[in-house]
């Protein structure tokens, strides 16, 4: 067994080693491999998701609150963990919950993403070696007595049926939305390009769709974010993605506005395309409301301003920053580790 505070230490200590210059070079190898397997994630995207989960997640006294909020399980069970990779280690925060409720983590990575997240768990265990025991990666599952997967809504068809007779938590396809009043700052819409753009837009924090008032004017949008231009321009995978959306609309004379990197349109679909932005338009917030209503499983996180009124937003540029309680699609996983 691993004390409690043992494993708090542990992830501590993981979170003062990425953030030690002295350990670049090795930082550089993880965001060289990470890269070599993915080209989405670049060395910017790769040190983003890094630097989010060292303070949001390692911070010792945020660690110890945590876990301490939450009773240690009787003994420890074998958890499935079937991980995304649609941004880099986006699966770290589920390895943390496993790991610090005192349970064995069976890790299955994206094939997405099959470097980073064995590196930070390497570093783990050769932080604290007790947590050897506690870290297996496998292709199979069976074993496991419970599981977390997180999938597309097609694959989460796939682990309902699969995993079933056991307790599971299992994530489908989630976006998020932001709510815009027209009085927005310009640091506020640059902001909101980072929420919109960031990680190329794929994770199911990044601002797929908008709501702004009727005679919204654009342009001081694009105005905030051109400055991210060749971030989206030099990147070869994204403004290819960028030049199909945009000929797709141009022959189905779709109406858009059109930066040069970025499109967007009006659409009542809560997804977009990658490089893609959609937008509808409301006269009152609780028309928004309307809007929203009956959406809660597919919205991850609604941005916006609290002088909205709206409950439960995120401010503008926090998107991608989600603390240890931020579970996501609201499950709150350490409570379901907990009980079994």
């Amino acid at each position: 067994m691993i004390s409690r505070i043992q494993r708090i230490n542990a992830f501590a200590n993981l979170g003062k080693f990425i953030s030690d210059n002295e350990n670049q070079p090795i930082i550089d190898e993880w965001i060289e491999g990470a890269k070599s397997r993915n080209n989405w994630f670049t060395p910017p995207n790769v040190k983003l998701s890094l630097n989010a989960i060292t303070y949001n997640y390692l911070n010792h006294d945020n660690l110890k609150n945590w876990a301490e909020s939450y009773p240690e399980p009787l003994e420890p069970r074998k958890i499935g963990v079937v991980m995304a990779g649609n941004i880099p280690a986006v699966g770290f925060h589920d390895a943390l919950s496993v790991l610090i409720s005192g349970h064995i983590l069976l890790a299955k990575p994206s094939s997405d993403d099959p470097f980073l997240m064995r590196a930070l768990l390497a570093k783990l265990v050769e932080i604290e070696p007790a947590f050897q025991d506690f870290i297996i990666f496998a292709d199979r599952l069976n074993d496991s007595d419970a599981y977390i997967a997180t999938g597309s809504d097609n694959t989460a068809r796939y682990f309902h049926y699969y995993f079933a007779k056991k307790p599971n938590i299992i994530r489908k396809n989630r976006t998020s939305v932001a709510v815009l009043t027209g009085n927005e700052s310009t640091a506020e819409l640059r902001a909101l390009g980072d929420d919109i753009l960031q990680y190329f837009g794929l994770g199911c924090r990044n601002v797929s769709k908008i709501f702004v008032p009727t005679g919204y004017n654009f342009t001081k949008l694009y105005e905030a974010v051109e400055e991210m231009s060749p971030d989206y321009m030099n990147h070869h995978k994204y403004f290819n993605n960028y030049e199909y959306n945009k000929s797709i609309f141009l022959v189905n004379r779709v109406p858009h506005f059109d930066n040069g990197f970025l499109l967007i349109t009006e659409s009542t679909a809560l997804v977009s395309a990658i490089s893609v932005l959609h937008y509808e338009t409301y006269d009152s917030i609780e028309e928004v409301k309307q809007m929203l209503s009956g959406e809660d499983e597919k919205i991850q996180c609604i941005i916006g301003s609290h002088n909205t009124g709206l409950p439960g937003l995120v401010v503008f540029g926090a998107g991608q920053s989600p603390a240890l309680y931020d579970y996501a699609d609201s499950v709150d996983t350490m409570a379901f580790l907990s009980e079994l």
